[in-house]
């Protein structure tokens, strides 16, 4: 996929009968999710209407709930943002800053209900009070503070480490630099939203056109670039707003509506508009009343937060890996125009995928001045056939781009054409395929495509995988265009040739002796790699962070798992059923695995690369004293001391691993009331066999 040009559109209904086809359009929804997180919250330069996004988002994780086994950790519903800008030092949260599901109807809402109510083993008759609050469209803060006095504040960035932004907050007037009132806590953090009101956005812009500077898009956009000022006197300049939402961690008080009658007492603005619902009625009027005040409120608002108000039902609740159970977003719906598409043309990602990008004539929607939406297939362009020259209406919702609603088809020129899917990859000119069953087409260039090898080549040194500081996208772009990189081995062996090179990296233009030795000096700080990490790194299809990390843990060196993969390429051997036991790993994973680890173009390439590094043994560490840290245990039979969900959640958070299946290396298996056939092979592998009382005294 192409960097900062990357549009959505409409997103097809998920009605996948093919766990091959889902296993392809997973791949391809990441990837698009992945694009615009970037885009929003790393480079404040969304290209996608929230109505859009969310839709594919929607379709994600539709599709994960269809196929579990599909399911990574690097998923971008498993997690919330992207990694942190350049020019700011990194502040790690000390809990994560994570992100929220969306609803978009009542009936979503009746869902999310429903969801807690079974997690907690609750009958659907018993109310849960809800704390309704509008969503501002702002960017998260979280703010530290020790002995009442403020100590650093950060973003979200990717919801486990955000920027610090520490002195530019210190100028927002509704930040206390020092809590109000006695007996304040030690330390403590309060998280929230900071926001341009929309009157002094207008001002602002005022100011820039008599200035003859470029104007902001939008509220959103001009508090951002306020925020992420390098000079925090610019920042004092223009007027940002706070509202707080929350208190992290620390529980101070029962319920969430103490919580923030706290904040407003130690001097913190809280949204007044913010109230209680006893039910999905008063959620679905208060979300009527305020979809009604939207348009007169000074800030800009996309929806309302909703979360459950008792806070010991929010911890027994707890989190999936990028969202809380306890709240979910109800979004508004979206806003159109009409434009006309001037050109169609194609992209290539990292997999090979050919994505058909609609280029407009740019048109302003809710403030946003838009000009390209992605038609995600030729299914997609052949449903609403959208052709060059056609005149369409698009939408979006919150401060992003839009995506082709429809084309005003009586409006169409008479020479239109419609548009052909091209034979052969833009990018290399392999030939494209498109396999029966599947919606996308594929580049069959593979290692020979220059789009998806400098795709993979971010990938590897993104910060999920070996965080090489300053070797991002567009050094990644030079260095692929001048024939220096063109495998990750070759990354470990750039120091060596630029010294014996004729123009050596310090005399190109935008480089010096001090940048190049920083290049080199963090690429020879990742010599020494963590085997998950190397793991995930690689972009083997499927296996993203969580599966990385599992399969290096459970193979514990580099050798052990190559020997592994390989010998697991006959379905039904030992080491095939071996694989196969772990939780998230099926028999599509498995398929992935083998297929890269036996494809010999990339045995040459991983044969280079880790004569280059020293790949640390993974030894899963303890949580705490758990005695079950690194176990594998199984669930079987009913439950009664907590729903199933609810107590594979608390196995999770004491270090164990829980399968699906049993083996031979499972170590427990936890047998509830009519426990069937799992107990009688529990018993004759030789497995530990523990009643739930068992299960809850070993893990108290």
């Amino acid at each position: 996929m192409g960097q900062g040009t990357f549009d959505f559109d409409d997103i097809r209904e998920v009605g996948h009968t093919d766990k091959q086809k889902a296993q392809r359009d997973v791949k391809l929804l990441r990837e698009q999710i992945r694009h615009h997180d970037r885009l929003y919250y790393q480079q404040d330069a969304p290209e996608l209407p929230d109505g859009d996004y969310d839709k594919l988002r929607q379709s994600l994780i539709d599709l994960e709930e269809k196929y579990p086994d599909l399911i990574t950790s690097d998923s971008p519903t498993q997690k919330v943002g992207a990694p942190v800008a350049q020019g700011f030092s990194k502040v790690t949260h000390q809990t994560p800053m994570l992100s929220l599901d969306n609803a978009f109807n009542a009936d979503d809402i009746v869902d999310f209900m429903t969801r807690i109510q079974r997690f907690l083993g609750m009958t659907y008759t018993e109310d849960i009070t809800l704390v309704a609050e509008p969503k501002i469209d702002g960017l998260s803060a979280s703010l530290r503070y020790k002995n009442g006095h403020l100590l650093i504040a950060a973003t979200r960035g990717d919801g486990h480490e955000g920027e610090n932004i520490t002195a530019n907050v210190k100028t927002i007037a509704d930040i206390p630099q020092s809590l109000k009132g006695s007996r304040l806590p030690d330390e403590i953090e309060i998280r929230g939203e900071i926001y341009m009101a929309k009157s002094d956005f207008d001002a602002l812009n005022s100011e820039r056109i008599l200035a003859g500077e470029t104007v902001f898009a939008n509220p959103r956009n001009a508090a951002a670039g306020s925020l992420r000022q390098l000079d925090a006197r610019i920042t004092a300049q223009r007027k940002l707003h706070f509202f707080a939402y929350s208190i992290a961690g620390a529980h101070m008080h029962g319920t969430h509506k103490e919580d923030l009658d706290q904040l407003a007492q130690w001097g913190f603005s809280i949204n007044p508009l913010t109230d209680l619902c006893d039910d999905v009625v008063a959620t679905q009027n208060f979300y009527d009343q305020l979809q009604t005040q939207r348009a007169s409120l000074d800030y800009d608002i996309d929806g309302i937060v909703f979360k459950v108000n008792e806070k010991a039902l929010q911890d027994r609740l707890g989190f999936v890996a990028r969202a809380p159970r306890w709240a979910i977003a109800q979004k508004f719906p979206a806003e159109k125009a009409i434009t006309k598409v001037n050109d169609i043309i194609i992209q290539v990602g990292r997999t090979g995928v050919l994505t058909p990008v609609a280029v407009l004539e740019p048109v302003t929607v809710g403030g946003v001045v838009v000009s390209r939406a992605t038609l995600h297939n030729e299914d997609e362009i052949r449903r609403k056939d959208v052709r060059i020259g056609d005149t369409v209406q698009v939408q979006r919702a919150g401060d992003v781009i839009p995506q082709v609603v429809s084309v005003m088809r009586e409006q169409r020129p008479d020479e239109s054409e419609e548009f052909v899917f091209p034979a052969t990859c833009p990018d290399c000119s392999s030939h494209v395929v498109r396999q029966v069953g599947e919606v996308a087409h594929l580049c069959t260039g593979g290692l020979i495509c220059p789009a998806q090898a400098k795709e993979r080549l971010k990938h590897f040194v993104s910060r999920k995988a070996f965080d090489i500081e300053g070797l991002g996208a567009r050094n990644i772009e030079q260095f692929w265009h001048e024939g220096l990189l063109q495998t990750p081995a070759d990354i470990f062996t750039l120091e060596d040739r630029d010294k014996k090179s004729l123009t050596p990296l310090r005399n190109k233009e935008g480089w010096g002796a001090l940048s190049a030795k920083k290049l080199f000096d963090a690429i020879n700080t990742k010599r020494t790699m963590a085997l998950p990490k190397f793991l995930y790194a690689l972009g083997i299809p499927t296996i993203g962070e969580s599966a990385a990390r599992l399969l290096a843990y459970h193979y514990g060196t580099f050798d052990k798992f190559r020997a592994g993969i390989l010998a697991a390429s006959v379905e039904g051997s030992e080491a095939y059923d071996d694989l196969l036991s772990l939780d998230s790993i099926g028999p599509k994973s498995i398929g992935a695995l083998v297929d890269f680890m036996a494809e010999p173009k990339n045995a040459l390439v991983l044969d280079a690369l880790v004569g280059q590094l020293t790949l640390l043994k993974a030894v899963q560490a303890d949580v705490g004293n758990s005695p079950v840290a690194g176990k594998t245990v199984v669930f079987t039979g009913t439950l009664t001391h907590a729903s199933r969900l609810e107590a594979k959640a608390k196995a999770e958070a004491v270090g164990a691993k829980v399968a699906s299946s049993l083996s031979a290396k499972t170590d427990y298996l936890v047998a509830g009331e009519k426990a069937g056939s799992k107990l009688k092979k529990a018993q004759d592998l030789g497995v530990d066999v523990l009643t739930e009382d068992d299960w809850v005294n070993l893990i108290a």
